[in-house]
């Protein structure tokens, strides 16, 4: 027989620290004024009851550490280690969070050094009854193109740590895949584009994948942003031409612009493109289109043309809406309802709430391409009152960006940089629909608390779905789809 010595060193080490204390918790020789240090920031947040253990790290320095956790009077979790990274049990976590819904979450810490234990402030977390979509998809690539040949489009369980890939570009030539768009956060359609050999835009439409290539007689660009209608029967796009521009130096080494962009509406049955003179043309450049949920009504980014002698840094955008006869096939006449670029600042990515009163969308300095401005902010309009403001109590310091609502609007998920300004990971905020106003957002939960100190890949694109792809036969679907012509 083996025996794993350092385990038993390890676990020998936790019973005696056990035995040590009085009913398994020390009492503190130090009561300190403040709460322990934990890595990722899981404190103060609020968290939906079907979330994933939200594990963490005690970086406060110290020979042991001991944690409690209780709800409602109840102890749920206990461990006393040598060890800093608290890695929950997913049963004792999810009966935790189920039997205190719309509760609080205490968590007690304790450090040893010196030989003297303190006593750290508890830890109050909340819970919240309303769920959240199970699946998160997005895609994971290094974070300034030095290997986009290396990318793939992913799905987490969100009650769990399970991930699993939709489609890797290594499975069809290594071709660069991006821009995954749901309908209303559902599997049942969704499309996406693969650049490269074969390329095209690919569309899941009623279990069956196609190939095709939106375009418009009087506009020279492809289909680039998407936005499905909530019937199924179309997808608005934005047309663009996109530059990328890689400087030497500077706090901005990559920016992404317009060059040129026009709106227009694409009949999935029919295989056209319904735009009008006012959305396409030299004038302006249009561009992120997203529905309300009724279907009546496009936002959009409008911003001014670009020249050869425009400067990267003059291009701004204001957030536009304009009325859609879906029957009629017509659009009617749009409309400014936030000039951004008043103020010179410039908005990118609306999003309405499945309710259609809020519609959120990153505001900073220029440029329409945000993930690249450190400034960006996430920015809310209230369309009952017409009133904008950003939303400070999720905001950070760096790029916030990327964002979607939950299919009931309870929540929204939106990338973010704050961690250390290289990568962005999807952060969780629960929304009050009745204040306007969000929570304290939280990262991703990981089964290491490590994890994001040691992954190297970026997160683009977060979508909350509520069921999961099945990818079996997608992927064949997927390749046969881009051989089509």
């Amino acid at each position: 027989m083996q025996i794993n010595i350092k385990s038993t060193i390890f676990s020998f080490a936790a019973l005696l620290l056990l035995a040590s204390c009085e009913g398994g918790y020390k009492k503190a020789d130090v009561y300190a004024n403040a709460q322990a240090q934990i890595f990722p920031d899981y404190t103060g947040v609020t968290l939906p009851v079907n979330i994933a253990p939200a594990n963490f790290r005690i970086n406060q320095e110290g020979d042991a550490y001991q944690v409690v956790m209780t709800a409602g009077g109840k102890e749920y979790y206990r461990e006393a280690s040598t060890d800093n990274e608290v890695i929950i049990p997913e049963d004792s976590w999810h009966k935790m969070l189920a039997e205190n819904k719309n509760g609080k979450i205490q968590i007690a810490v304790g450090v040893k050094r010196d030989g003297k234990w303190t006593e750290y402030k508890p830890i109050t977390n909340y819970v919240s009854g309303d769920t959240i979509d199970q699946y998160l998809v997005y895609r994971l690539l290094y974070p300034g193109y030095e290997l986009w040949n290396e990318m793939g489009i992913y799905q987490r369980n969100l009650t769990n740590y399970d991930e699993t890939p939709i489609l890797e570009n290594r499975d069809f030539g290594k071709q660069c895949i991006n821009c995954h768009t749901f309908r209303q956060n559902s599997t049942r359609d969704f499309m996406l584009h693969v650049r490269g050999k074969n390329g095209g835009t690919l569309i899941s439409h009623d279990g069956k994948v196609k190939k095709v290539a939106p375009k418009c007689p009087t506009v020279k660009m492809g289909a680039t942003y998407a936005g499905w209608h909530p019937s199924g029967q179309f997808i608005a796009f934005s047309m663009n031409e996109i530059q990328q521009f890689f400087h030497s130096s500077g706090q901005k080494p990559i920016e992404v612009s317009d060059l040129a962009a026009d709106l227009g509406v694409y009949d999935i049955a029919n295989d056209v493109i319904i735009t009008s003179p006012e959305l396409s043309g030299d004038n302006a450049m249009e561009t992120f289109p997203a529905w309300t949920p009724d279907g009546k009504t496009l936002y959009f980014c409008r911003g001014n043309a670009y020249t050869k002698n425009t400067p990267f840094d003059s291009l701004r955008y204001d957030l536009w809406r304009v009325r859609f006869d879906a029957k009629a096939r017509a659009f009617g006449k749009p409309e400014c309802v936030y000039e951004a670029s008043a103020t010179k600042h410039t908005v990118s990515l609306p999003r309405v709430s499945p309710d259609g009163r809020y519609v959120v969308f990153v505001e900073f300095d220029y440029g329409n391409f945000s993930i690249w401005h450190k400034e960006a902010d996430l920015a809310i309009l209230d369309t009952k009152t017409g009133k904008v403001r950003r939303i400070e109590e999720i905001n950070s310091k760096d790029v916030d960006s990327f964002h979607t609502w939950s299919s009931t609007g309870r929540w929204m998920v939106f990338s973010s940089k704050r961690m250390d300004g290289g990568w962005a990971r999807p952060y969780f905020a629960h929304f009050n629909a009745t204040t306007g106003r969000f929570d304290k957002p939280f990262v991703l939960p990981q089964k290491s608390p490590s994890f994001y100190e040691t992954f190297m890949k970026t997160y683009n694109l977060p979508e909350l779905i509520t069921s999961p792809i099945k990818n079996e036969g997608l992927l064949k679907l997927i390749q046969s789809g881009l051989k089509a012509q």
